[in-house]
């Protein structure tokens, strides 16, 4: 197989029906497809398996492996891995969608390219319209991996097709037990790739029906589980590079703490205080990284946060709230 596409499923039954399909319907033929049931509670699995009796041709193609227990995104994913087949893995989340040759496409450009990983633009879909997400290119692994950890390029799972090789080789797993910034993991691999492309058109649909959702459902595990994410970067790139990337590790601590910013509660401006204040004198230098983001970083270190709450108000809702829903 050329490509093999990871799929967890936990609670999606409301868009099963939709991934499934995009899925089933990729013009690129050679795909193994590995479903993870996460032990769902709802009709999910009923309905995909609904979906796959429509698509014969695609049935010898299904993989449909299950845990007893929840065990969470990153587990399931690891599950997928472990008996993943293709020469690249793609991630793609159950309540997302593909457009129908997306995984042509990045497989293409990944074998004209002879690249380890493929990453390309995106659509944050909400319930009435979509925005266009752009993402930055680089020509080196290095240049790309300078761009995730500054903020700039994003390292979501879903619109990067990986060679399966780098997982297998370095021992790459997803963080079982810490679901929060799980997707970090990325920079692990793109640390390790000999070449890589850029694909400059959007494929992947990632449906966002609730633009404040991480500030409304943080708990102090989300919390744990970032903490204990960026640790393992942070580490992983330390015995790799050494001091090479010392500032752009601090970027990096930047932006992770990013979102406690992208509300408008008091308590988590103060969190984003106490959390890596030693990355905090490195705002100003990420020149990557646009100004109207360092500013909102800068004022949050002064402690100005009626301007960070002035900021969420007046634009982040007016995004989100009424040009895009």
């Amino acid at each position: 197989m050329k490509v093999s596409v990871i799929i967890p499923v936990y609670k999606v039954e409301r868009f099963i029906v939709r991934c499934a399909v995009s899925l089933l319907e990729q013009t690129l033929s050679d795909v193994e497809y590995i479903f993870v049931d996460d032990a769902t509670p709802d009709d999910s699995i009923r309905l995909l398996q609904e979906v796959i009796a429509h698509y014969p041709n695609r049935k010898h193609q299904v993989t449909l492996l299950r845990h007893s227990v929840n065990r969470g995104l990153p587990a399931a994913r690891n599950t997928g891995l472990a008996v993943a087949k293709g020469e690249y893995v793609f991630h793609c989340d159950s309540d997302d969608f593909l457009e129908l040759d997306m995984l042509e496409q990045l497989y293409t450009a990944a074998d004209q390219g002879n690249a380890d990983i493929v990453w390309c633009d995106w659509w944050l879909s909400f319930e009435k319209n979509e925005r266009y997400m752009k993402q930055p290119g680089y020509s080196t692994p290095m240049e790309a991996l300078k761009g995730m950890l500054s903020g700039v390029m994003k390292f979501n799972v879903w619109n990067k097709l990986v060679r399966r090789v780098l997982y297998v080789e370095n021992k790459i797993e997803f963080p079982s037990g810490y679901g929060m910034g799980e997707d970090m993991t990325m920079i692990r691999l793109f640390a390790r790739a000999r070449k890589v492309v850029y694909l400059p058109k959007a494929f992947y649909h990632y449906v966002q029906l609730n633009a404040g959702a991480f500030s409304k459902t943080y708990s102090k595990q989300h919390l744990v589980d970032v903490q204990h994410n960026a640790s393992v970067i942070l580490g992983d790139l330390k015995e790799l590079f050494g001091k090479q990337l010392e500032k752009e590790m601090a970027f990096f601590l930047l932006d992770v703490k990013f979102p406690f910013l992208i509300t408008d509660d008091v308590a988590k401006y103060q969190l984003w205080q106490s959390l890596y204040p030693e990355a905090n004198p490195y705002i100003m230098q990420n020149k990557r990284l646009s100004l109207r983001s360092r500013c909102l970083q800068w004022l949050a270190w002064k402690h100005q946060y009626w301007a960070v709450k002035l900021y969420y108000i007046c634009v982040y809702r007016m995004v989100y709230g009424v040009i895009y829903r």
